[in-house]
């Protein structure tokens, strides 16, 4: 098994709570190249409708049926009400019928910017955020990224002092949403948020997750180990430190946190296959 895939352990334990599982991946190296601003490949943008239409044209012909119907069902009258009970309704569907995460999230987004709640706008952002986290594909997590994004601001203008706001904006930024000119932008707000309260973990993390996609691992280090030793517990900050020391060159240290993380896991594949690594770390 490939280094990037094996590295799923992480995020799939994090994910364990979440909605759906899809085997996504950490950044990889074509990640940290992006990030610092080195050639790649354009890939191909993703836009919300091509993304349901996508979707829809995997279903059942008596899905796509009564799907087309609901989608129409709007009339006159109160229609933001209208639309927000649609919008639940088809979050349900997407969730609970079909299984599918993408539209899913979509709706519930839509849903959240009509409601016009802090707390239902940071919710919808902060699931987007926990799962584009592994995405493998590029363009859809720039999706994910934008989406989550539009959220984030939206709650902003509601509560403009909400540092776990203004942590998930700067976030959506590093994995490429639309609003910076790079990585390093989000990164430096997610600074401001730190350099107001260091005590802020989540914005450690997310600093030390950053620093892991734009090749600066030894920040990396200093952030996660003050996510690690704040919450030992933190399976994802346990298992991104042992892959920061390893990117770093500390295979030592990559080991140790690597055997640390043993402790989250379960399923004895991925236990074997942590083995593997922690070995080839020694030798």
């Amino acid at each position: 098994m490939k280094k990037q895939q094996w590295i799923v352990v992480a995020s799939g334990l994090v994910l364990l709570f979440a909605l759906f599982f899809w085997g996504r991946t950490k950044p990889d190296a074509a990640k940290v190249q992006a990030a610092q601003g080195n050639a790649e490949p354009k890939e191909e943008q993703l836009d919300s409708g091509s993304i349901l239409e996508t979707a829809k044209s995997r279903l059942t012909p008596e899905q796509q049926a009564w799907l087309t119907a609901r989608e129409n069902s709007v009339v006159r009258g109160d229609v933001t009400s209208q639309k927000i009970r649609l919008y639940d309704e088809l979050a349900s569907f997407w969730k609970d019928s079909a299984h599918v995460f993408e539209p899913f999230m979509y709706y519930l987004g839509e849903k959240s910017k009509l409601e016009n709640s802090e707390k239902s706008l940071t919710f919808a952002a902060h699931l987007y955020l926990r799962q584009l986290k592994g995405v493998e594909q590029h363009a859809l997590q720039v999706w994910m990224a934008n989406q989550a994004a539009d959220l984030f601001k939206q709650a902003l203008t509601l509560n403009p002092e909400n540092d776990s706001s203004k942590v998930g904006l700067g976030s959506c930024y590093i994995f490429g949403a639309s609003g910076a000119s790079s990585p390093m932008e989000g990164i430096q707000s997610i600074l401001e948020v730190t350099q107001k309260d260091s005590t802020n973990m989540y914005a450690q993390f997310m600093l030390g997750y950053g620093g892991i996609m734009t090749g600066q691992y030894d920040r990396a280090i200093e952030r996660l180990n003050k996510v690690v030793h704040a919450d030992p517990d933190n399976t994802e900050a346990v298992f991104l430190l042992a892959e920061a020391y390893e990117r770093h060159g500390e295979n030592a240290m990559a080991a140790k946190w690597y055997e640390e993380g043993k402790k989250f896991v379960q399923n004895p594949e991925a236990l074997k296959e942590i083995d593997k690594r922690i070995q080839e770390l020694q030798f």
